[in-house]
């Protein structure tokens, strides 16, 4: 072998030690970048020489040259910000971005995005976040002291999508469900007595005319709550209670309620004799939704009763017998409908235009029969005589409260309403699940890489779920700058899927990942990568050394 071998072997290592020089210069530089991947490069000898030995054939090494350069994936350390859209990964996996107008896709770890003008979540390029759109459902139950409730759940829906807030309000939403559980009293006289309807002597003590239409005097207790009509506007909604004067009761005692609104925003329409329509705003009986009784047994609630206006009770809206019995709703509850924007055909429960709200007062039917319309009547039960199916048929048969019709098989829940003596009516719990509109208000993201909204309105609505992605071989990734990366053929496919789910790592909002270059190692790997070099150096000077020797023989 010529000596002049050993200069290109010396040239080799020069190469390669300078650009190990510059992998180590870039990760340096980027020690501050977010999401930064720092990477190490590897070297390989480059095929040796045959040469002939006394002990035969040997090798001789041609010099070295650059393997390989690998990503380190490892996990970069978290800066906590100020920003809910600044966000991190925790594990492996990558946020998905989109060049405008592009089918374009890039992979960061850097989580630093923005809402642009649009309404776009990007990155600092501009390049747009992906995410699926979060549906929402709402499936209703029977549960804890409201009685009726509903779990609300979410799921996403669709292909991955740019995450764009276009829409900075939240909807109203009607009110459908009431609860209200209250203690009366047992102490609380009756305030309201009738000869002929002692069940309904405080609702014919109603005057939807006059600016009162109760007078204090003729109610025990009254307890107030807001709810909400298709297009966000908030009403009162007022339930009155009274008791009864019972004898012969056999230990059970009865109050009369009625069930209000405000009369001049009570919408029903109601048809008469004739055909005419009336506005129910203009009668005696204005804002009355609901009349009935409960019936309390040592002061637990055992049975209710619940009548609601006929559609064609015309102006008769104050005769008892224009009061039927109520429908109810999937949830075994009875309805009211106020039909508070005065909706065309929508002021009966078996209206396919009706908003109906639900009254839960602790206490539901499980004897369903549908209707057909949405709504649904319920299976009653009277110890004496027929079922009334009017609140007339009630009558003065004061004396034993069997004549009451009540919910056959009830279920009762164990915070219902009550009758107690605990030193003054008052009313335990109360919801309603309506709302107004409302702006957004702020923006925040969850563990599983939920985006969600936050309103004014008290609404909390997750509107997107982030994609991150994962590849087979990771270290296949191109290098786009920027903090991005893109897929090629060594990478494999893009692996989609949500925050948490296997093979992807969970996501920390206001956090920022940060390089995962450590200076030290950086630092000796550098005096590694110098020396080397420098020993390079050494073997082309010797060798050069010998070369002048070599000329000076002829001297």
């Amino acid at each position: 072998m010529s000596l002049s071998a050993s200069l290109y072997q010396g040239i080799t290592g020069l190469q390669a030690h300078s650009e190990k020089i510059s992998v180590i210069g870039n990760n340096l530089a980027n020690v501050s970048t977010v999401g930064y991947k720092g990477a190490n490069m590897q070297f390989e000898d480059v095929m040796s020489q045959d040469v002939f030995t006394s002990a035969g054939v040997a090798q001789v090494g041609r010099g070295v040259r650059v393997a390989a350069i690998y990503s380190d994936f490892a996990q970069g350390s978290f800066e906590s910000t100020s920003e809910s859209t600044d966000l991190a990964i925790g594990g492996s996996g990558f946020f998905t971005v989109k060049a405008n107008n592009t089918q374009n896709q890039f992979y960061t770890r850097a989580g630093d995005f923005r809402f642009d003008k649009d309404g776009n979540l990007t990155d600092p390029h501009g390049y747009v976040v992906q995410g699926w759109a979060m549906k929402q459902s709402t499936t209703n139950s029977v549960t804890g002291s409201a009685g009726a409730s509903s779990t609300t759940s979410f799921a996403i829906t669709g292909s991955p999508t740019d995450i764009k807030i276009n829409n900075f309000q939240s909807p109203p939403e009607a009110t459908s469900r009431v609860s209200m559980i209250t203690n009366l009293d047992p102490n609380n006289l009756s305030k309201s007595n009738s000869a002929t309807n002692p069940y309904f002597a405080m609702f014919n003590n109603w005057n939807g005319t006059q600016s009162t239409p109760l007078s204090s005097s003729s109610y025990g207790y009254s307890t107030t709550l807001k709810v909400y009509d298709q297009v966000g506007a908030s009403h009162n909604l007022t339930t009155y209670f009274d008791q009864v004067t019972l004898s012969n009761a056999g230990g059970n005692t009865v109050w009369e309620y009625i069930v209000t609104s405000g009369p001049a925003e009570d919408g029903r329409r109601l048809s008469g004799a004739n055909g005419l329509i009336s506005a129910m705003n203009t009668t005696s009986a204005a804002g009355v939704l609901m009349i009935g009784t409960m019936t309390f047994r040592a002061g637990q609630l055992v049975g209710e009763s619940a009548y609601t206006l006929k559609s064609n009770a015309g102006g008769n809206v104050k005769d008892l017998n224009a009061w039927k019995l109520a429908d109810f709703s999937s949830a075994g509850f009875p309805l009211v409908t106020p039909n508070f924007i005065q909706a065309s055909n929508a002021s009966l429960a078996t209206s396919k235009t009706a908003t109906p709200i639900e009254i839960n007062f602790g206490i539901r039917a499980t004897d369903l029969t549908s209707n057909g319309s949405g709504s649904f009547t319920v299976g009653w039960s009277q110890s004496r005589g027929a079922v009334s199916s009017n609140a007339a048929a009630i009558g003065a048969k004061i004396s034993n409260v069997g004549w009451l019709p009540s919910m056959k098989n009830p279920s009762i829940d164990a915070t219902a309403t009550q009758s107690f003596d605990t030193g003054g009516s008052s009313t335990l719990f109360q919801s309603q699940n309506g709302f107004t509109a409302g702006f957004l208000q702020s923006i925040s993201v969850s563990r599983d890489g939920v985006l969600t909204g936050r309103y004014s309105n008290g609404q909390v609505l997750d509107l997107y779920s982030l994609t991150l992605t994962s590849f087979t071989n990771q270290w296949g990734l191109r290098r786009e700058g920027g903090n991005l990366f893109s897929e090629t053929r060594d990478s494999g496919p893009a692996l989609t899927g949500q925050a948490n789910s296997p093979g992807k790592g969970s996501i920390a909002s206001s956090t920022l990942e940060q390089s995962n270059v450590d200076m030290g190692t950086e630092f000796v790997r550098m005096i590694t990568a110098q020396r080397g070099f420098q020993a390079n150096t050494k073997v082309i000077t010797t060798a050069d050394s010998l070369l002048g020797e070599i000329i000076a023989m002829k001297r």
